[in-house]
């Protein structure tokens, strides 16, 4: 009995793939199944306060962390011009547990500017305010100006290089991916498309697993068609993570923690932190560790936690004493503080 021959991948819906289909096919989807977002409105305009304020908490942030954040801002600071007046660590410290704190500085910044110029009518005013870059500044365009915007996200790039099977490796095919996003944009519901590009990358179009019998545009998807969508986009080799290795100091006095204030420079620039040395490329010793204590005093190590930044992963021993502390500093809560820092403020307790 001859072998069963291979069945060949059922071949690209040719019709399906024209812009006027592939856009009727994806808005009709997203009708019945988009997200509902408090910053959202579906057939018009939403507000651009709203929408800025969203769209830089999710950069790098998923949806779902980002909801409580959300509503807590708008009831502290329910416009630009109240979070513009506000004292800028008040904004830090409600930013706090959010990760990538340049963003909260920005947005302060911007909210200044915001409040003494008006908010922007176009895409390339919102690109110039300090926070917003080429994404962010398009997706405000489309959904909050309903203008015709090329919003490009990582959803947008995957679902893009599935759809046409894009070989060449990311980061190189961003350029590409940018054009084939580009060439499907009209003037007609900019922001429903906007968003009906991201929810289907985020909830059907997945990076792993991707729910493609329920996908719109099943029929168009050369990476379906080909019989491995969860193979692209293709994917460039990623370097080694390096190893840094620091030292955090906590003080503690009827419940309170002596914080400092990270410079604005640098990583978590502006935050509340532990007082802590530097973070470098080799492991601190007891004693050098101890000639960096912000204080002398019977210092003992009570244990170490691990956190993995954008860049680097980072280990970071947590010593403890009943001191004195000098220099420029307050009493406060561990709430306010970054991740990395709350697992500081909290290892090596009983209980």
């Amino acid at each position: 009995m001859p072998a069963l021959a291979r069945r060949r991948p059922p071949p690209v819906d040719k019709l399906s793939t024209t812009r006027d289909n592939l856009r009727k096919l994806l808005l009709s989807w997203y009708d019945q199944n988009g997200r509902e977002m408090p910053w959202r409105v579906r057939n018009g305009r939403a507000d651009a306060y709203r929408v800025w304020l969203s769209e830089v908490m999710l950069q790098q942030t998923t949806v779902a962390a980002v909801g409580p954040y959300f509503s807590r801002f708008l009831e502290r600071w329910p416009d630009v011009a109240a979070l513009a007046a506000a004292p800028r660590d008040d904004l830090l410290g409600a930013w706090a547990g959010l990760g990538y704190y340049s963003r909260a500085r920005n947005l302060h910044a911007a909210a200044q500017l915001l409040a003494a110029n008006g908010l922007p009518q176009d895409e390339a005013g919102w690109r110039a305010l300090p926070g917003v870059g080429a994404y962010t500044a398009a997706a405000i365009a489309a959904i909050a100006l309903d203008q015709p915007a090329n919003v490009v996200d990582g959803n947008v790039e995957r679902v893009m290089a599935r759809l046409y099977a894009v070989e060449a490796p990311l980061p190189q095919a961003k350029a590409e991916l940018r054009e084939r996003a580009g060439a499907l944009v009209t003037a007609q519901r900019p922001g429903d498309w906007a968003q009906a590009l991201m929810d289907l990358g985020a909830t059907l179009c997945t990076p792993k697993a991707p729910k493609c019998d329920a996908c719109p545009w099943r029929k168009a998807c050369a990476a379906y068609a080909g019989g491995a969508p969860e193979s692209y986009p293709r994917r460039a080799a990623k370097a080694e993570r390096p190893q840094r290795y620091g030292v955090a100091y906590r003080i503690e006095r009827e419940g309170a923690l002596w914080l400092v204030r990270r410079p604005d420079a640098g990583l978590l620039g502006g935050m509340a932190a532990l007082p802590t040395t530097e973070w470098r490329g080799k492991k601190w010793t007891r004693a050098e560790a101890l000639q960096q204590a912000p204080a002398e005093a019977g210092w003992k190590k009570v244990g170490a936690v691990a956190h993995v930044f954008t860049h680097f992963a980072l280990a970071l021993d947590v010593y403890a004493a009943d001191a004195e502390p000098s220099g420029e500093g307050w009493w406060g809560e561990a709430n306010v503080l970054p991740t990395v820092f709350k697992k500081a403020a909290h290892t090596g307790r009983k209980g």
